[in-house]
């Protein structure tokens, strides 16, 4: 299951591997990599925790992790950015991606 932020904080990411996928409701490619990320979280259960936030109600944190263009979809472990990618990508591609980060 991907958990929605809705305050600035990403606390609850600061232990194991993160996924955090910078969305907003008007950008369509966001839209197409919305089901992927909650497959992928269902798939990837107990190797990593899945995030959505909302850059429009998340500007504070979208500015902490400079995000310009969206979907970005970051991987963080105990708290610390690994890895970035920008715009939709397949399911295969996505999850390769945050697979190599699960070590």
């Amino acid at each position: 299951m991907v958990k929605k932020i809705t305050n600035n904080d990403l606390n609850e990411a600061k232990k194991g591997v993160a996924v955090v996928d910078f969305s907003a409701v008007w950008c369509g490619p966001c839209q197409m990599l919305a089901p992927v990320m909650e497959e992928l979280s269902e798939e990837l259960s107990g190797k990593a925790e899945f995030y959505n936030a909302d850059s429009d109600e998340n500007m504070g944190l979208a500015q902490e992790y400079r995000i310009v263009s969206i979907p970005a979809v970051i991987v963080l472990k105990d708290g610390v950015e690994v890895a970035r990618t920008v715009g939709f990508q397949p399911k295969d591609a996505m999850r390769s991606f945050i697979e190599e980060h699960l070590n």
